[in-house]
């Protein structure tokens, strides 16, 4: 299954700048999801993320991981924001970063799903760029009614 960031869109209430999903190429309900975000020069971050040596922000990368997440538990559970239904990112653990993303890189993002349990959500994540990894965490989202 492939979404665009059109059907993301729908899947995610985050508007730019800070929708960081642009495309999911893989997702199998349930289990996992496979997603990536072009990082480009344009990025407003990089104005001040320093403006003579660019590096996107670890917390974006987080958001980035956790985002996928939301996007697989959205489609697992067959709800969207529309429906009423908001995707807390509640925590993390065993949160590490092995190198710096700059622009030109396509950072892509895999979730997995390790439990579910009374609307808590725990996930396996990690960002690479061109097969390295770049982070690693263990991601916790809420379902919640707004």
């Amino acid at each position: 299954m492939i979404m665009d960031v059109k059907e993301i869109r729908e899947y995610l209430p985050h508007r730019y700048p800070f929708l960081l999903v642009d495309r999911v190429t893989e997702l199998n309900l349930g289990e996992s999801i496979v997603g990536y975000k072009n990082v480009t020069v344009n990025e407003p971050f990089f104005n001040g993320h320093f403006p003579d040596h660019p590096v996107m922000p670890g917390v974006l990368i987080i958001e980035a991981m956790a985002q996928a997440a939301g996007i697989l538990g959205f489609k697992t559970m067959d709800k969207t924001p529309q429906d009423g239904s908001i995707y807390y990112f509640v925590g993390s653990d065993k949160l590490r970063f092995k190198r710096p993303v700059v622009p030109g890189d396509q950072l892509l993002l895999e979730a997995a799903i390790v439990s579910e349990k009374r609307g808590i959500w725990k996930f396996d994540c990690r960002a690479t760029v061109e097969g390295d990894l770049v982070a690693s965490a263990t991601i916790l989202c809420a379902d919640r009614r707004v």
